[in-house]
């Protein structure tokens, strides 16, 4: 026995608290990584719940604009369609208006045509003697 090393039985007993201290302490981290995991857990399906309702909102927010801008569109579509009247109904009255004036300076040519007829034969007539 002379052989074996003397060690005593305080550095044996410390030794022995460090380990229990390690495996006390290990056990510890253990516990709050397994908490720390629930927890993760929890605010994940918590999120993802968040994150559908807000999408669900959002969608819901934009199909609502979209009406709203197709509404408008819409609405301006019917505008522009009127406008369209309007304007092929002022080009309708100013063709109309074009051919009453191309008739009447048609006749105002055909006047000056038979006036000048006129004034060549009264020409004519006097230059002849008649």
């Amino acid at each position: 026995m002379d052989s074996l090393p003397k060690v005593s039985i305080g550095i044996i007993g410390v030794v022995i608290l460090q380990i229990g201290g390690f495996i006390w302490w290990t056990a510890q981290q253990a516990s709050t990584i397994s908490t720390l995991k629930e927890t993760v857990n929890i605010l994940t399906v918590e999120n993802n719940a968040t994150d559908k309702t807000n999408l669900i909102r959002d969608v819901q927010r934009n199909t609502d604009h979209l009406q709203e801008i197709i509404d408008i569109l819409s609405e301006f579509y019917e505008d522009m369609e009127d406008g369209d009247n309007e304007i092929w109904e002022d080009i309708d009255m100013i063709n109309e208006d074009m051919g009453g004036m191309a008739s009447h300076m048609m006749e105002i040519i055909k006047l000056q045509s038979r006036i000048a007829i006129l004034e060549k034969t009264v020409e004519f007539s006097r230059n002849d003697g008649m």
